[in-house]
């Protein structure tokens, strides 16, 4: 940690520069042959990403289209060292990148990795919703970040940067038909309103069967598609000096939710449970365990069809006041709601050995505003502050064994709970209210020492605060029948509740020196990343389970480089780093069912990207990303035994991107273009045990585009495809010994489709 001793000079020195605040990007004119820059613009300064001394993919909003790129889990594909886990399902993706990620999936929980729409926050997975439509670019910075805005992370920050409503008329619409009859369609309609106001309003729709079949009879599949996002957005300008945008918006996701493989083990799903009381009483007890016997891959036999239903709303007013030519003043305000409930099959079969219900309400405001100067000065800083609070209801029902009859007496009720459970029998249902309150104040700044070198300095104090109460966890018979209250563990009533809080400070920052020559870039780095402690959300039997995760850093020491080379045909952008990581929050399950949140004390990461565009002529544009991972826990426990030189989870060693985009042909009639585009992902674990069973080994998807479009732009059709070989890979997997069966989500298969637009 930073001494108290320190901090004057951790004010002055320690450092950070992510993407300049406010940035609308665009991409600027360049020579004929060269490879495009994106250039990011704020109060009145503009610079390359080129010259941003920071780890980051950004991709533009036609890079997004033309590798689909149409929900946040595949910006994975197409940026090293970035993981996307679908624990609880692929629209609401848990990122891990360089190797740091959560474990805990539950409801209540922040990421590591921050996700951010137009600089607000998005603290919950309830407030993601339908997002990626309509962008001008995404941004993934990779590294602590919180020196310049928004929330501190350890990880890194998804940056996703909506089209900047104008005054220009314009308007577009595409729609499209893909397998597993999937319809979508987007669109976009900007206007100005009168000479200082202006609007645009977006939208998008897809509706498609679900990828995994379901053979129960009278059950749909699932992995299903149904949702709509739409988003209003206003901008007014007073005047030359005065600028604000306010952006409303809302999305639904409903639909048959993600389906479970469950991949048995000796005794099958169950682990010969309904085996035992077949033998005891066919009659009474007829289902055996299951072995997926006849199923292929992406076949299941549900016995119900779990749902999923994500509703959002949010309003978010961005200012800006130039006080002079160099010195502005930006603000940043937000409200959001959200809702999600989770339904799952969790045995991913015709049993109800085990199903969970996540059901999650959260609200969240946040206020940013900071002094921000510019300039041709050798002298350019950031002072603001940022203030969060989020206000969260997290309910969770584990139904276990509920078409066993356990006591023999012909019924299934709550005497077979009494009998058998908890969990056996029962439903074991949790609750709780959670608030958490964030505030900072944060410094940044950028100081020219002359001769192409330049010094930057950053430091952020944050206070969090956070409060967890009417903490309920009761046994509940399979009829409903409340039977005991199991945390606080009252024995007297059943109602009975409890709660927890915390309370911690900290200070954060970067120092950074960089040197610039002939458009090209070298830095090196240190800086400090901090994660605010964590409630356990997964406390269902015993009080101990209540347990406050402290907070955990990341110690980083990062250096890279970035290039044009060969009169800008060729660009080359790397970095190596190393990472003191301490502890990690992580969830403890252990064989007994119980669940902790608790920290592994240390572990070590060291890796690097380098990412390559190139042009070697006019017509053909081809780029490919490498990340390498070397990740070890050096210290912790686990289940009661030593993880340490283990591999943190979601950390693959390779993960690679590559693609190309060429023009086929250019003519009177049109433009021919083909895109091609592939990701490939090193072998990895998901757990910290290092579990061989729940290795998920390397694997490679590939993707095309062939498109036309007019002569005028106006028109065009394209034929697309992604995982064209139909590779069979697991975005998640856990060990459920005590059901006999491995959990798994698996990647979607093999899809294709055709899409049409228009613009005017």
């Amino acid at each position: 940690m930073i001494k108290s001793g320190r901090i004057t000079a951790a004010l002055l020195a320690s450092a950070a520069f992510t993407l300049p605040t406010t940035a609308f990007g665009q991409d600027t004119e360049v020579s004929s042959g060269a490879v495009e820059d994106i250039v990011v613009t704020a109060q009145r300064r503009e610079e390359r990403l080129q010259d941003v001394p920071v780890s980051v993919t950004a991709l533009s909003g036609d890079t997004l289209k033309s590798q689909r790129i149409i929900n946040a889990s595949d910006l994975a594909s197409v940026t090293p060292n970035l993981q996307s886990v679908s624990t609880v399902g692929s629209s609401t993706p848990i990122f891990a990148l360089r190797g740091i990620s959560m474990s805990d999936y539950s409801l209540n929980q922040a990421s590591p990795v921050a996700t951010y729409f137009d600089e607000v926050y998005k603290g919950n997975f309830a407030l993601l919703g339908v997002s990626l439509f309509d962008l001008e670019r995404v941004e993934v910075l990779r590294g602590p970040q919180g020196t310049l805005y928004g929330k501190n992370t350890t990880g890194g920050a998804v940056n996703l940067i909506a089209e900047r409503p104008g005054f220009e008329p314009e308007a577009s619409l595409s729609a499209g038909y893909g397998n597993f009859n999937r319809y979508e369609a987007n669109g976009a309609l900007q206007m100005p309103l009168n000479d200082t106001l202006a609007a645009r309003l977006a939208f998008t729709y897809a509706n498609a069967n679900g990828y995994l079949r379901n053979l129960s009879a009278g059950q749909g599949d699932l992995g299903a598609v149904d949702e709509y996002g739409m988003r209003l957005s206003f901008l007014f300008q007073p005047s030359d000096s005065a600028e604000f945008i306010l952006r409303l918006s809302t999305s639904l996701q409903n639909s048959a939710n993600y389906g479970i493989i469950a991949e048995p083990g000796p005794d099958g799903v169950g682990a010969g449970v309904y085996a035992t009381f077949r033998a005891i009483d066919p009659k009474l007890n007829p289902r055996t365990d299951d072995f997926r016997t006849g199923l292929n891959r992406r076949e299941l036999t549900s016995d119900f069809t779990p749902q999923r239903r994500n509703r959002t709303y949010a309003a978010a007013l961005t200012s800006k006041f130039d006080l002079s030519d160099s010195l502005s003043v930006i603000s940043v305000s937000s409200y959001d709601h959200g809702t999600l409930l989770n339904e799952e099959d969790t045995d991913g079969s015709a049993l109800a050995a085990l199903s969970i219900l996540y059901e999650g309400r959260a609200s969240q405001v946040t206020q940013d505003v900071r002094l921000v100067s510019g300039g041709d000065g050798p002298m350019a800083f950031t002072l603001g502050g940022f203030f969060g609070s989020e206000r969260v209801f997290n309910a969770t029902n584990l139904r276990v064994y509920q078409d066993v009859d356990f006591n023999l007496d012909g019924a299934l009720d709550f005497q077979d709970c009494l009998t058998a459970g908890p969990p056996a029998g029962c439903q074991t249902q949790n609750s709780f209210n959670q608030n958490r309150t964030s505030w900072a104040i944060y410094t940044d700044g950028r100081y020219d020492l002359g001769g192409g070198f330049a010094l930057r300095a950053g430091a952020r104090f944050s206070h969090d605060t956070g409060r967890q109460y009417d903490i309920i966890s009761q046994m509940i018979g399979s009829d409903d029948v409340v039977l005991a209250n199991l945390i606080p563990g009252d024995a007297n009533n059943v109602d009975a509740t409890t709660s927890q809080k915390f309370s911690k400070s900290n200070v954060s920052g970067k120092i950074g020196l960089d040197y610039s020559f002939d458009h090209n870039l070298l830095y090196l780095s240190y800086s400090r990343g901090y994660r605010a402690s964590s409630f356990a959300a997964q406390a269902f039997f015993t009080p101990d389970e209540l347990t406050v995760a402290r907070p955990e850093t990341v110690d980083s020491i990062e250096g890279g480089f970035k290039l044009d080379l060969l009169d800008r045909r060729l660009r080359v952008n790397g970095a190596l780093f190393h990472y003191s990581y301490r502890d990690q929050q992580f969830i403890d399950v252990n064989p007994d069912g119980t669940q902790r949140l608790l920290n592994l004390p240390r572990s070590r990461i060291l890796g690097g990207e380098i990412e390559l565009t190139a042009r070697p002529i006019q017509a053909l544009t081809v780029n490919a990303g490498l990340g390498w991972l070397d990740s070890q826990i050096q210290e912790g426990i686990v289940q009661g035994v030593s993880v340490s030189g283990n591999q943190l989870p979601n950390a693959p060693r390779v993960s690679l991107s590559y693609g190309a985009d060429w023009t086929i042909k250019e003519s009177d009639w049109g433009k021919l273009s083909l895109n091609v585009n592939g990701s490939l992902v090193g072998a990895q674990y998901f757990d910290t045990q290092n579990n061989p069973e729940l290795r998920q080994n390397s694997y490679n998807t590939i993707g095309a585009r062939l498109g036309v479009r007019s002569t005028n732009d106006q028109f065009g059709i394209a034929l697309w495809g992604k995982n064209l070989t139909d590779e069979y890979y697991f975005t998640s997997r856990v060990a459920v010994t005590s059901f006999g069966f491995n959990y798994n989500h698996v990647g979607a298969p093999r899809t294709y489709g055709v899409t049409i637009d228009a613009k005017f």
